[in-house]
């Protein structure tokens, strides 16, 4: 016959290995969450490859766009560095350009003006030349780098300038119904793209600023090419 303390053993074993058992079970359950773990993490560093190598070609396609805007003298190679600091030394001197125009369209303003007073008791009034603004038709230009330009012609009432593909333009005339519009027109007979128009009213005069691009299918070869068709189409409208 069993005695009362083997009884009692043999019970305390039978009720430990269901709890051993139990353990077991949940040490099995916890492999999956590692293999879950470990799945995430690929899914992740997958994901990131992607998203960098998608900024990257963002990237250079930022820079390829930056490299084609700048003169070809601001970017001596190809890499990263050189563009980035191309780019910056260009914006940084095209700043400087502007502020001296910006200073010489002031004074242009004010010989307008002085020019309209002059001639208060005109009943008409014809549009000057550009060379009678010495102020702004010699200062202004000659602070332009030689580097920007690549031609420039001057006409009584136009001052046209080339550099490669882009052409600016500055334009007296006196004032007609519809002239920007009739404007607009003739450029784009002439194959010239207008990027930017800005007009300065001074009654009775008008001076346009233009930059345009001249595109593959213009046949003006030249800055006086360029200067003498558009003189010509402006006496027409």
């Amino acid at each position: 016959m069993l005695t009362e303390q083997q009884s009692s053993l043999g019970q305390q074993a039978l009720e430990e290995k269901p709890n051993s058992a139990a353990q077991g079970r949940k040490k099995r359950e916890r492999k999956p969450r590692v293999y879950k773990s470990k799945e995430k993490s690929e899914i992740q560093r997958m994901t990131h490859i992607v998203v960098e190598r998608n900024r990257r070609k963002q990237m250079n396609e930022h820079l390829a766009v930056l490299h084609s805007l700048m003169p070809k003298s601001y970017v001596q190679k190809s890499d990263q560095a050189s563009v980035v600091g191309g780019a910056i030394k260009f914006v940084k001197e095209l700043e400087q350009l502007f502020q001296s125009l910006e200073a010489q369209k002031l004074q242009l303003v004010k010989s307008l003006t002085s020019c309209k007073e002059n001639n208060s008791s005109t009943s008409k009034f014809l549009p000057p030349n550009l060379s009678q603004f010495c102020v702004y038709h010699h200062n202004s230009w000659s602070q332009i780098p030689r580097k920007f330009i690549t031609s420039k012609t001057a006409l009584d009432n136009m001052e046209v300038t080339l550099m490669e593909r882009h052409a600016s333009f500055r334009i007296i005339s006196g004032s007609s119904p519809k002239q920007v519009s009739k404007l607009v027109i003739l450029f784009q007979s002439l194959h010239l793209s207008i990027l930017h128009l800005n007009v300065t009213t001074m009654d009775p005069f008008v001076l346009y600023s233009i930059s345009a691009k001249v595109e593959e299918g213009c046949q003006l070869t030249s800055v006086d090419d360029i200067a003498g068709a558009v003189h010509h189409m402006l006496e027409m409208i």
